[in-house]
């Protein structure tokens, strides 16, 4: 799965002994991620080239002159093409060179709350920021391996918190969990913080009989009434706009269960709801439109000015509808994970199917048909340069964190 890594800025440093340095700002999805030396980074790269040889990308290479202006904006565009070209090859996301240095923590947490170790690839790390009424936004889905207090106190902004959730899309997985105790019990906590949030939106009948067993804590008989109610297990996404009816359209955004559910305020103040099944999406892509901006603020993250472009089937032809949302790139690991699931649920019900993937210029066999893909793109930013006070990426990850 491809991830989203830039370089939008970095700062010029004074070490101990009165020389200079550059510290790039890596960020991962829109939120910083850490900030890394050239030194760090090229130490890293040796570590994979032992492993990986002339598969990596090629590295930035050192100067061993001062470095003019023009030529730290060349590295720090070479530096993110790299992290960009780095995490493409899946196998390279799962080695341990690139997973150690940047630090696996979820089977920490799995382990506190006492989760089958089968079941840890249901649930995920999260990113949320609460809001005024209790209310809640899931920003984005960590990496496995994120630092989540790293990524907590790198967002720099008040009301974040690091959130476990179950990531799955399709509400008939469920019924895989329904024997671990610990499963079961996140399940049920997420369950009503959804439709407490309003992202599930019951029948006043289903939300009487849901009180009901509620009160009796009869967990199992909540979750299978849970799966009939609309919109259980979707992702909401925070009040958007789209290019749908018309351009400018206000939107609220609900993803799962191999759908996009768009609400859409049209100028008149209507309201109309709009379905787009996964099956008639044949790609998406993410753009980031804008530049970091805010320079004399916190970076907590990129100038939100994200958009998420897919083309669709309808009516015999094939559309391109556009989202302008912050969320965009968790909308985008949103549908991965739709399609994933998709593909799993084919190999179970086709086991002769097959398709020839590309793999490093080579053909993989597989035995399941992808057409839809995602891909990225970044417009042209100018570079700036800012100092921070803070250099320190690690620290130590505190319970209440997590």
């Amino acid at each position: 799965m491809k991830m989203h890594f830039c370089i939008p800025v970095s700062q010029q440093r004074l070490d101990a002994l009165g020389g200079r340095y550059v510290l790039y700002s890596v960020y991962l999805d829109g939120f910083l991620f850490c900030r890394v030396r050239y030194s760090q980074l090229h130490r890293w790269n040796e570590q994979l080239r032992r492993v990986f040889g002339n598969c990596l990308p090629p590295f930035p290479p050192k100067y061993y002159l001062a470095m003019t202006t023009s030529m730290a904006d060349e590295r720090r565009d070479q530096l993110e093409q790299y992290l960009q070209n780095v995490t493409v090859d899946p196998n390279m996301l799962r080695s341990d060179v690139f997973v150690d240095f940047l630090k696996r923590v979820q089977l920490v947490v799995s382990h506190k709350i006492g989760l089958c170790r089968e079941l840890l690839g249901y649930f995920g790390l999260f990113l949320i920021r609460f809001c005024k009424e209790g209310k809640f936004s899931v920003m984005k889905k960590l990496a496995d391996f994120e630092l989540p207090y790293v990524s907590l106190r790198s967002s720099e902004v008040e009301n974040y918190k690091v959130g476990l959730r179950k990531w799955y899309m399709d509400p008939a997985l469920d019924s895989m969990l329904m024997d671990c105790r610990a499963a079961v019990d996140l399940l049920y906590m997420q369950a009503i913080q959804d439709i407490e949030n309003e992202w599930a939106k019951p029948t006043q009948v289903q939300r009487q009989k849901l009180v009901a067993l509620q009160k009796e804590d009869n967990q199992t008989q909540f979750l299978e009434l849970s799966r009939e109610v609309r919109h259980y297990g979707y992702v909401q996404l925070d009040p958007c706009t789209c290019d749908y009816l018309e351009p400018g359209c206000g939107a609220i955004v609900s993803v799962g269960n191999n759908e996009i559910s768009c609400c859409i305020t049209l100028p008149d103040n209507q309201t109309q709801d709009v379905i787009f099944q996964m099956n008639r999406v044949k790609c998406w892509q993410v753009t980031f439109l804008g530049t970091l901006l805010n320079m004399d603020g916190p970076q907590q993250t990129l100038h939100q000015n994200l958009e998420l472009r897919f083309q669709y089937s309808r009516d015999s032809r094939w559309q391109w509808f556009v989202i302008y949302t912050k969320q965009a790139f968790l909308l985008s690991s949103c549908l991965k994970k739709m399609i994933s699931e998709k593909m799993v649920k084919l190999v179970a019900e086709n086991p002769e199917m097959q398709i020839e993937v590309p793999e490093q210029g080579k053909s993989k066999k597989y035995r399941i048909q992808q057409s839809q893909k995602d891909y990225s793109s970044f417009l042209p930013r100018k570079s700036k340069i800012k100092t921070e006070k803070v250099d320190c990426v690690f620290g130590t990850i505190k319970e209440e964190d997590l």
